[in-house]
């Protein structure tokens, strides 16, 4: 590698994990079908990012961008297919698209295709489809129902992906606007200021 060049950084995402219920549900029907997904049955928040940002400055600027966020309900549409995909749709509501623009504020970093007005929330059942298998699975997808039409989303997960491999980086609880104990000082200000 030449000198100014260096290596491609981890993918980060910020995903929301459906409830159990349907967590199961997909990887036994993943497993019916013979199909695999990405990871973790996930809803995309924001697509796969690169940043020059480090770890802590990037969750840092996630806690900002999400503070006050409440618990919201996704609603699940239906059944979507793309060239070599199959994924359950979700509504992508006011809520959700506003969620989506203030996750994607968070930088410097990489923008993909899907972001922005692409972005189509999604749990995805299968991808890397291979052509001819399409036509043959694609019905039988359509015959299925998953277990619930909506769920509620708590908590937010920053992800890394390296190698192949995905790692939950930190986890945000959505507690909205939480009032400070009485005498408590937010943790930014926890530290006096030693200045002269």
């Amino acid at each position: 590698m030449s000198q100014g060049t260096r290596a491609p950084g981890p993918l980060y995402s910020l995903v929301a994990w459906p409830p159990e219920a349907l967590d199961t549900w997909l990887r036994r029907t993943q497993e019916r079908l013979n199909v695999r997904g990405f990871g973790a049955p996930h809803l995309n928040l924001r697509a796969p990012f690169q940043t020059d940002l480090s770890t802590s400055e990037l969750v840092a600027a996630f806690r900002d961008v999400l503070r006050g966020e409440e618990p919201f309900e996704v609603r699940v549409r239906g059944w979507k297919r793309l060239p070599h995909m199959f994924f359950l749709e979700c509504e992508l509501t006011p809520h959700l698209a506003d969620l989506h623009a203030r996750a994607l504020s968070v930088g410097p970093s990489s923008r993909a295709p899907h972001d922005g007005a692409g972005y189509t929330p999604h749990l995805t059942l299968a991808l890397g489809v291979l052509p001819w298998a399409e036509d043959l699975l694609w019905p039988q997808v359509q015959a299925i129902r998953p277990p619930v039409d909506r769920f509620t989303v708590s908590v937010l997960s920053l992800t890394r992906e390296e190698r192949g491999e995905v790692q939950e980086v930190h986890t945000f609880p959505l507690e909205g606007r939480v009032a400070p104990v009485l005498g408590e000082r937010p943790s930014q200000e926890a530290e006096p200021d030693l200045a002269p």
